[in-house]
């Protein structure tokens, strides 16, 4: 849900508090005394209500305290303390996640990462950086544009997501398609196990003996280990890269041009996609030069030397002609070009100015499927009275529909939630997923059961339980039990379909 969300999703319930929460929080105060600074603990209400929620503001929880630590060493006391009373963790970035990946236990602690915000290195001649977990994602690039490099993940979020939140999730952005995900992007991460253990996994060579560990710990949602650092790819800044508008007046045309720009064994640095009401919100919102008559837009963007550049813009021209457009517009400098990517980066503010609030889905496709499913996004909107603006990582077949509603309504954020629920479940259908970078969280647990069978979802367990038995890293997400799994198919079958689940009760 957006973050102008106040209320909780119908029938969710807090989980109970703890029925010795006092004491808990009295011994974990007085087993961090002298291990954690007095002002980086903080225990009452007030102190711990800022962090009731990440950007999936419906779903909100108070944690047992909070954790703020200031070095690694101070990480590893409070998981060693916490793992010796027991105590469940979440560790916590920048708050931006969408999935309530970080939403806190009642009987739990919240381990902000905040303040491990240094930049530890920046290599020119190996092209790494290492970086503590809190940095910024856009900090990365600030800090290497110096040394005319870059870190190429940008997801929406970069100027405030932290690095340590993009390895959770495995962040993309625009530039994901050419450069790759999170995963493609980062070395080695270094951090500890549940039980306050020092774990270093990847190296700097890329290439490790055995299973690929980084890739598992790589959007794992904090389940496997907390990250405090990470060593990062970065890569040389293009001598020029220019914007391609195209529009068209058909949805299935749009779809079909993502389609053939990469089956022309075209690879640009962003291809992404906005319908008409979409592009209607975002250019009333940053002005920027969107085609408000078009029934959707491509912004298709190329990077390299200018010969590089000039080349490939004629080749994606030809293809989008062929294809259909009705108007071609291309960047004629940077700041036309920043610009046009400014109302795509711009996609969720503004549709929170023309709606009270917003669930913003997050499910991939095949892009040969892309005008499918907005046809059939269009008619859900029918069928569940709601408005649903899109916009898409369209060159790898992620989709952001943005489904409008008032909370203040319950039954609106009912048929908000059903909405969602099913373009997720039509994402599997149509042979993708139910996430692209948002991750699963506590928002697509239930639906965890739509995509994966019994015996994957065990061997998804396994794995979790051979870095933390106990289940204490951010317990409750991402994974469902067998037990939910048949809960959900025998109380939430509608129809056919897979209602939105309530909140999971930790």
């Amino acid at each position: 849900m957006s973050t102008n969300s106040v209320t909780a999703a119908p029938g969710a319930q807090a989980p109970a508090p703890h029925p010795d929460a006092e004491g808990v929080r009295a011994r974990l105060a007085h087993a961090l005394a002298g291990r954690l600074p007095a002002h980086a603990l903080l225990l009452r209400d007030d102190e711990t209500t800022p962090y009731e929620c990440d950007g999936l503001a419906a779903y909100r929880q108070r944690p047992l305290a909070v954790c703020l630590p200031e070095t690694e060493q101070q990480v590893a006391e409070v998981l060693r303390t916490c793992h010796r009373l027991g105590v469940p963790v979440v560790a916590r970035g920048s708050g931006t996640g969408l999935s309530g990946g970080a939403l806190p236990l009642a009987d739990g602690v919240t381990l902000s990462l905040a303040r491990l915000n240094r930049i530890v290195s920046i290599d020119p001649l190996a092209r790494v950086a290492v970086v503590q977990c809190g940095v910024r994602n856009l900090a990365i690039s600030e800090a290497a544009a110096r040394h005319g490099l870059y870190y190429a993940p940008d997801p929406s979020s970069q100027i405030a997501c932290s690095i340590g939140g993009n390895v959770a999730e495995n962040s993309g952005g625009v530039h994901c398609l050419k450069y790759g995900l999170t995963v493609h992007n980062v070395l080695q991460v270094r951090g500890f196990t549940v039980e306050g253990e020092a774990i270093t996994v990847g190296n700097l060579a890329g290439d490790s003996a055995g299973p690929d560990l980084l890739a598992a710990v790589i959007g794992s949602e904090g389940m496997l280990m907390v990250v405090t650092e990470v060593t990062v790819r970065l890569i040389p800044k293009p001598q020029l890269a220019r914007c391609l508008m195209a529009s068209f007046d058909d949805l299935r045309k749009a779809g079909d041009a993502v389609a053939a720009l990469i089956a022309a064994g075209i690879i640009p640095a962003g291809l992404e996609m906005m319908d008409q009401p979409m592009t209607v919100a975002a250019e009333a919102f940053v002005h920027a030069g969107y085609d408000c008559d078009a029934a959707a837009i491509l912004l298709c963007e190329s990077d390299g030397t200018p010969e590089e550049v000039a080349e490939e813009i004629e080749h994606m021209r030809a293809v989008l002609e062929g294809c259909g457009a009705t108007a071609l517009a291309l960047s004629r400098d940077e700041a036309e070009r920043l610009r046009f990517w400014s109302g795509r980066k711009n996609a969720f503010p503004a549709s929170g100015r023309i709606s009270p609030d917003y669930y913003c889905m997050d499910g991939t496709i095949p892009r040969k499927r892309i005008a499918d499913m907005l046809l059939a996004i269009k008619d859900m909107e029918r069928r569940f009275d709601l408005r649903c603006v899109n916009v898409f990582h369209a060159g790898d077949g992620n989709l952001h529909p943005l489904i409008l509603f008032d909370a203040n309504e319950q039954d609106q954020m009912r048929r908000a939630e059903e909405f969602g629920a099913e373009i997720l479940e039509t994402c599997v259908e149509m042979g993708g997923s139910i996430t692209g970078e948002h991750g699963v969280g506590v928002e697509k647990i239930n639906s965890m059961c739509v995509q994966f069978s019994t015996a994957e979802r065990e061997q998804f367990l396994e794995l979790r339980r051979a870095f933390d038995a106990g289940e204490k890293l951010n317990p409750g997400k991402n994974i469902p039990s067998h037990a939910r799994c048949a809960e959900y198919g025998r109380m939430h079958v509608r129809g056919g379909r897979l209602a939105f689940p309530e909140l999971p009760r930790f």
